[in-house]
């Protein structure tokens, strides 16, 4: 019998992240499966991306609903009959109801284009050139009843380049995400990070002798051709 986290990614677009997810969930080794796709739109571009790996989709329309809290009813029948154990959102765009993540919280988890707890919200990148930061880049946190507050599992972060514009930054940052996103799912799928008390622990790793306390994979894991990417970094 399969150990392997059964989880659930819940789009509303192009599903790249989810894409990211569903790769690292193909090797058997990985301690997350994939085993379902929810959109709340029809013509989401991940859905296709999905069934051509084989992974069950559903669509669940708002508009299919009389109210917010039937919606997310219907959302969360659906993860009962996927057998999910953590749902991981991707892109999701519309904000779950308090009822919904109270029974999901700590098996729950997002990824935010921005280093929490700064640039909460949209437009993260824009408002990162705006803010004139060097260092921007991407967080994977447990969802919980305020948006994008949730405790912190890992991020990873990018240099903000001279003469970046807001498609530059966000192409950065979104190669991080898809490095990212995996490990945090990887983590908390083998209970090495796990929220208690409204707190983000994480296990010992038996390979980090020299840090026994935290996890810093930096910079390999995020390298790109110019020598200025080696600053980015990924710290679970």
């Amino acid at each position: 019998m399969s150990t392997r986290k059964r989880t659930v990614v819940l789009i509303s677009g192009r599903g790249s992240n989810m894409t990211a997810l569903i790769a690292a969930a193909s090797n058997p080794d990985y301690p997350a499966e994939i085993v379902g796709v929810i959109s709340d739109r029809a013509n989401a571009a991940g859905l296709g991306i999905a069934a051509a790996r084989g992974i069950a989709t559903k669509v669940i329309s708002r508009a299919d609903y009389s109210s917010k809290e039937a919606h997310d009813g219907a959302i969360d029948a659906a993860l009962v009959s996927f057998g999910a154990e953590i749902v991981a959102l991707a892109g999701y765009m519309r904000i779950l109801g308090a009822r919904f993540v109270e029974k999901w919280l700590g098996r729950m988890i997002n990824i935010h284009p921005a280093l929490l707890p700064a640039f909460k919200g949209l437009d993260t990148h824009a408002r990162a050139l705006r803010a004139g930061i060097r260092i921007h880049g991407c967080t994977v946190h447990f969802v919980t009843l305020d948006m994008d507050d949730g405790p912190i599992i890992a991020q990873a972060a990018v240099p903000v380049m001279v003469g970046d514009n807001e498609d530059m930054l966000a192409a950065r940052v979104l190669k991080a995400e898809h490095r990212l996103y995996p490990l945090a799912l990887g983590l908390v799928a083998e209970g090495k990070a796990r929220m208690e008390g409204g707190r983000t622990v994480l296990a010992h790793f038996a390979d980090d002798a020299d840090n026994s306390t935290s996890v810093v994979m930096a910079p390999d894991p995020l390298r790109e051709e110019t020598d200025l990417e080696h600053l980015a970094r990924i710290t679970p």
